[in-house]
């Protein structure tokens, strides 16, 4: 399980060092993709590819379905650890992700977010709003009891 939030520097190549703890999580090889908030995430392969097979019984009529293809598979890449640790963030998803010299890993639970480190204090800033999480999160089950 990825948890807690980390900050490290991106190289000239755009390599980022993954957190000791998530790097064994990553032994079968990870995918990156375009998150949803001008973010990036981490999947290791076995989970990109069960959402590759949800996202793939979607219907093509579904203009929502075609959209979400479009911004997961085509913005996606398959990327390997290096033996320093290191994965090389594409310039395409750097540039999507506003990432230059830092950023911010965000453990959240199966995956891991990258983050532009602005972008997270914004974010991160808006999480620890006690008058709006009750507003955001009202609709969310978070009973202990499983599906």
């Amino acid at each position: 399980m990825f948890l807690g939030y980390y900050e490290h520097s991106i190289d000239e190549k755009g390599r980022l060092t993954i957190p000791a703890r998530f790097r064994e999580l990553l032994v079968e090889g990870a995918f990156i993709t375009q998150g949803f908030d001008q973010n990036l995430v981490v999947m290791p392969s076995n989970n990109f590819e069960k959402m590759y097979a949800k996202v793939n019984t979607m219907s093509m009529t579904n203009p929502a379905a075609r959209q979400l293809k479009r911004l997961v598979f085509a913005h996606a890449d398959r990327v390997d650890l290096d033996k320093a640790g290191r994965l090389l963030i594409p310039q395409f998803l750097r540039d999507s992700g506003k990432l230059d010299s830092a950023a911010i890993i965000v453990g959240v639970g199966d995956n891991f977010e990258i983050w532009n480190p602005e972008l997270w204090e914004q974010k991160d800033q808006m999480l620890q709003n006690p008058e709006e999480n009750p507003e955001i999160f009202a609709n969310l089950d978070l009973s202990m009891e499983l599906p």
